[in-house]
């Protein structure tokens, strides 16, 4: 019983790796993977570094999760040091792009560009915490893991903002919000019931991510945050 547990533990953070890269090809296959195809306006070329970088990291994270499933663990001590450096690069790219995307103007339509910068400036802060906490607690592999994969699926919203699917286009935040974090319980349920108990790193490491969204939408309004928002965009 205990190795089919561990078995279908590994296969669930395999198809979890799986869907994020689908997700996030899928999502912004219109505006950077095929936009030779779509015609889409050109972008910058920190927005390209950008993409490469988050391409990459979803990339090494399902490349990691096969190396486990096929017991490489030297070379996925390897990559992971590789992944440390991936994350640390995102997170600063990440609060770049997002700046420079408020200079110009560059978020939903309707949005004002300092309030909508409260979306990217803390899917990045919560990502760099959980994927640094992950990193710090490596030796612990079942905190590791799960830490690793709450910072991966955390970041997707982006992406599902951007499916092409018109009930998510229109639907704002709580359905971008939503199914991201549909993704994640669903990930903890199937988690929970195998191991028949909630691993601490998900209870909190979810807990945060779930909480952060809609204080940010509250501090995005808020005079304190349009001045410093004002500050960082200059």
């Amino acid at each position: 019983p205990e190795s089919r547990r561990s078995g279908a533990l590994r296969r669930l953070y395999w198809w979890a790796a799986i869907l994020a890269v689908l997700v996030v090809f899928a999502g912004f296959a219109q505006t950077y993977y095929l936009k030779a195809w779509f015609g889409t306006p050109a972008l910058p070329a920190l927005v390209h570094v950008h993409g490469l970088v988050m391409s990459t990291w979803f990339a090494v994270c399902a490349t990691q999760v096969w190396l486990v499933e096929s017991h490489r663990t030297r070379l996925h001590l390897l990559l992971g040091l590789f992944g440390a450096a991936l994350a640390l690069l995102l997170a600063i790219l990440g609060i770049a792009t997002a700046i420079e995307g408020a200079r110009r103007h560059a978020g939903p339509p309707g949005i004002p560009p300092l309030i909508f910068l409260s979306v990217p400036i803390f899917d990045i802060l919560v990502f760099a915490g959980i994927a640094g906490c992950g990193l710090l607690l490596r030796r612990r592999s079942d905190f590791h893991r799960r830490l690793m994969l709450l910072a991966t699926l955390g970041i997707l919203t982006a992406a599902i903002a951007r499916l092409p699917l018109d009930f998510i286009r229109h639907g704002g935040p709580l359905v971008f919000f939503g199914l991201a974090d549909l993704l994640i319980l669903a990930c903890i349920a199937i988690d929970t019931i195998r191991q028949r108990r909630l691993h601490p790193a998900f209870g909190w490491g979810a807990a945060v991510i779930i909480v952060s969204q809609p204080l940010r939408l509250w501090l995005a309004g808020t005079p304190a945050w349009m001045a410093f928002a004002g500050w960082l965009v200059g």
